[in-house]
């Protein structure tokens, strides 16, 4: 039987959030507002970006949270690279680490380090239609059906165990932009289920039984 994986909350809370971005950082502006509620028991303490100039560092900045850039250029190879995302990561002592809309792959280091407490989306119903095209390639295999995935990350791509998933509805006027317009409202759920996922995973902690993450009622 795999090892049961046990994560309590924190206590004292809040949980302390590091957010990887790599983008325009939508999902890290709704992480940002609901941080801003004492309530829901989380506050970013870093932003982590592997590239310059983008709009999810600004958020960050306009919000005063720290942030840190680590570009893979910028480093002899991947596994340097890791080493020091890990590092950057690890001086914030994060609870939980938030990929939203990061488009790099962990490393074998970081993932050892984070175990059981990196949160990812994916705008696809896992296990189906993984990758980076997963709007894409639903739209194309004529789905009626499809929606978005939390997961937890672990070392294969959009495999980890499945937290929560929302389902949005496939029209046939879809098909005429190409899926831009199903995107835009899988974004708009999958956001929300985000916050939601995160607040509950800070609040109540969760444990990890094979591939079933539990979070206590």
């Amino acid at each position: 039987m795999p090892p049961v994986l046990t994560f309590p909350p924190p206590s004292p809370g809040p949980a302390r959030l590091v957010v990887l971005v790599s983008g325009s950082g939508t999902n890290l502006q709704a992480l940002i507002d609901a941080c801003a509620d004492p309530a829901y028991g989380a506050v970013i303490a870093a932003v982590g970006a592997d590239r310059d100039s983008i709009a999810g560092l600004e958020r960050a900045e306009r919000a005063a949270i720290p942030t840190f850039v680590l570009r893979v250029r910028d480093f002899a190879d991947r596994a340097a690279w890791d080493a020091a995302l890990t590092s950057a990561t690890e001086a914030y002592a994060p609870d939980l680490v938030v990929t939203a809309g990061f488009m790099k792959i962990l490393g074998k280091e970081f993932m050892a380090r984070f175990e059981g407490r990196i949160v990812n989306t994916h705008p696809a119903l896992l296990p189906s239609f993984p990758g980076a095209h997963g709007v894409h390639d639903a739209l194309a295999y004529g789905v009626k059906v499809t929606g978005c995935t939390v997961h937890l990350v672990d070392t294969g791509v959009d495999t980890g165990p499945i937290v929560a998933q929302a389902a949005v509805e496939v029209s046939e006027d879809d098909h005429a932009d190409g899926g831009e317009a199903l995107h835009e409202r899988i974004k708009t759920v999958e956001r929300h289920l985000l916050v939601d996922v995160v607040g509950r995973l800070a609040r109540e902690g969760h444990r990890i039984e094979g591939r079933k993450v539990r979070i206590p009622a």
